[in-house]
């Protein structure tokens, strides 16, 4: 898994590389009234505010467990992703409204100044997207952060085309073009990022676990009878978490029965990367004998646990 420290660290340097340029896209867009490169400059805002939250809540991570918060802040990042895939919406939304305006009223757009602005971004968008994504390991906030400089790097890419066609046949109807492009690139983006974010606060499985696999893996463990009331979702994004009852074989001390359990932890961390693990072992099935009546204790029918 990859360190929290080095998640951070490449938040920083991305953080500080984009406020510088998105200053230098800024005075650009207004320079060479490119719409292109303000809706990109736009963008950049959100990117550096994205940093800037994914790297708060990055922080908020490493905060120790309290009797208030007794799994600590474990999700502050997957808010900070979702934070992130608002934020992206309302861009597009903006830059869409922007385009249609120019569309109808066309700009004088001075292509060479967008042209050279939009390679540099380019250039930016790119080092940050891969620094990011070699530190973005199984976390949401990460992959947040990383999509905001990839789709970035994309809307560098619409801005020079948007100047070469400007320089080479004049066309000022490009730069808004390539603007609602770049903004269909940041909707379906954002999406993807509010579609995951959801799954992990909503408690669904985690993405690419198999709730059969995880079992399939339990049962095959000499000692274990069967497996009820199995239970997948994710802590943070990257820390994946389980409950499940165990049926044991056989009558087994409680010595045994714990040795079995630790064994079964230590299956569920190498195989799937599950840490958090909570097995609730028993010596029965859930069942009562045919001639003895149901009884129902916390959910589930009477039995033995250790």
């Amino acid at each position: 898994m990859v360190s929290r420290a080095l998640q951070r660290r490449a938040l920083w340097i991305s953080l500080a590389a984009n406020a510088v340029f998105m200053i230098i896209e800024v005075a650009g867009g207004f320079a060479f009234r490119s719409l292109a490169l303000l809706a990109d400059a736009a963008h950049m805002v959100s990117d550096v505010a994205g940093l800037g939250i994914a790297l708060v809540a990055q922080r908020l991570l490493d905060r120790p467990a309290t009797d208030r918060h007794s799994y600590g802040l474990q999700r502050a990042e997957v808010l900070g992703a979702q934070a992130n895939g608002l934020i992206l919406l309302a861009v597009a939304g903006w830059i869409v409204y922007e385009a249609v305006h120019r569309i109808g009223t066309p700009v004088d757009v001075v292509g060479g100044g967008l042209l050279v602005v939009a390679t540099v971004g380019l250039a930016v968008n790119l080092a940050s997207a891969v620094l990011l994504a070699r530190a973005q390991g199984r976390s949401l906030n990460m992959r947040g952060a990383f999509v905001h400089m990839a789709v970035d790097a994309a809307g560098s890419v619409a801005a020079i085309v948007a100047g070469v066609a400007v320089v080479v046949w004049g066309a000022a109807w490009v730069d808004p073009a390539m603007s609602i492009l770049i903004a269909a690139l940041v909707v379906v983006s954002a999406w993807s990022l509010l579609r995951d974010t959801a799954q992990v606060l909503l408690e669904g499985t985690p993405r690419g676990m198999d709730p059969a696999a995880v079992e399939a893996a339990l049962v095959a463990d000499s000692d274990v009878e069967t497996i009820h009331h199995l239970h997948l979702w994710n802590l943070a994004s990257d820390v994946p978490a389980l409950s499940a009852h165990v049926v044991l074989r056989g009558d087994l001390t409680l010595h045994d029965a714990q040795a079995s359990g630790d064994r079964l932890k230590a299956v569920l961390d190498e195989e799937f990367g599950i840490t958090h693990a909570t097995l609730e072992l028993e010596c029965h099935s859930c069942q009562p004998p045919p001639d003895e009546p149901p009884r129902t204790v916390g959910g589930c029918q009477e039995r033995h646990s250790y």
